[in-house]
């Protein structure tokens, strides 16, 4: 079975479990008809109701539009929807531990989101909730047993356990329209390898890793130099043809002169604009100013 398959056959398990739910006055027709749309979004339908609500489409180049504090139109900024999966691999509450770790070591991924009714994230079961599980469990035997260990009670220690059991709840997310480096801030602060993206209704919407957040740098410094000189051409507002751009190994250094006229202000707003170019790494700034007239 492909990762699309396997993601289409979980999603088909949410609408089978909201369905029944529905059933037993546990939950409503909007919760069924919200897993229908997830299932025919990904057969690449057009869902039957527009109930979700979408972030921005990718601007040209594939970033999102956006604004500075000058009220300047932008493109350069990636955010985590830029960057982030959307075909991704979840569990239901009831999926038992020895699925979840099946799916961690066939993916290759260290963590899957818990969905609840409607596609909204309960918790997250993750390869470090597994060992902990693992862990808890060897303790109690050895304590059931006088500190000897059974093997053959180890073998069905996980049988009872379930994703419910197992995750991390609440929690811990981001939003699709976040600037990657709050994503790399809050994975760092967490110790986390992954976060799932919530859309502001509180369905998932796709997973960013570290990796994701990582690709950004492997962009050449000539694609990193020219997005920089677009941006200078925006916010400056003058001509730009005497500021100078390098860029070495994602090290931006602008140079040069400013023409007369020039805002410095806006200077420090282009420094601060481009360290949130995808790829840059450090931003130098040796701009001189106007020469006297």
């Amino acid at each position: 079975m492909t990762r699309r398959d396997e993601h289409l056959d979980a999603m088909l398990r949410h609408l089978g479990a909201a369905y029944y739910e529905s059933q037993h006055g546990r939950a409503s027709s909007a919760d069924v008809a919200r897993a229908l749309d997830a299932v025919e979004e990904q057969n690449g339908d057009q869902p039957v109701t527009a109930r979700t609500t979408k972030p921005a489409a990718p601007a040209k180049g594939g970033h999102l539009a956006d604004r500075d504090s000058l009220g300047h139109q932008v493109r350069w900024r990636q955010r985590v929807w830029d960057v982030m999966t959307t075909k991704v691999i979840t569990v239901d509450r009831i999926t038992p531990y020895k699925e979840i770790a099946a799916l961690l070591a066939k993916h290759k991924i260290s963590a899957v989101p818990v969905l609840m009714l409607g596609r909204h994230v309960a918790g997250v079961v993750s390869e470090a909730d597994l060992l902990a599980a693992q862990q808890k469990r060897e303790r109690a035997a050895q304590v059931a047993t006088g500190g000897g260990l059974h093997f053959a009670h180890r073998h069905d220690a996980h049988q009872g356990l379930t994703a419910e059991q197992l995750m991390t709840s609440p929690a811990i997310t981001i939003n699709p329209e976040a600037a990657l480096s709050t994503a790399a801030r809050m994975m760092n602060s967490h110790n986390l390898k992954s976060l799932p993206v919530v859309k502001p209704d509180g369905t998932l919407a796709g997973i960013v890793s570290r990796g994701d957040l990582l690709r950004v740098f492997l962009r050449t410094d000539e694609d990193i130099a020219g997005e920089v000189r677009d941006m200078l051409s925006k916010v400056l507002l003058t001509d730009t043809a005497g500021v100078s751009v390098r860029v070495r190994h994602g090290v931006v250094v602008l140079g040069g002169q400013l023409t007369t006229g020039t805002d410095p202000d806006l200077v420090r707003v282009a420094v601060r604009l481009a360290w949130d170019i995808a790829g840059v790494v450090d931003v130098v700034e040796k701009v001189g100013a106007p020469a006297p007239s």
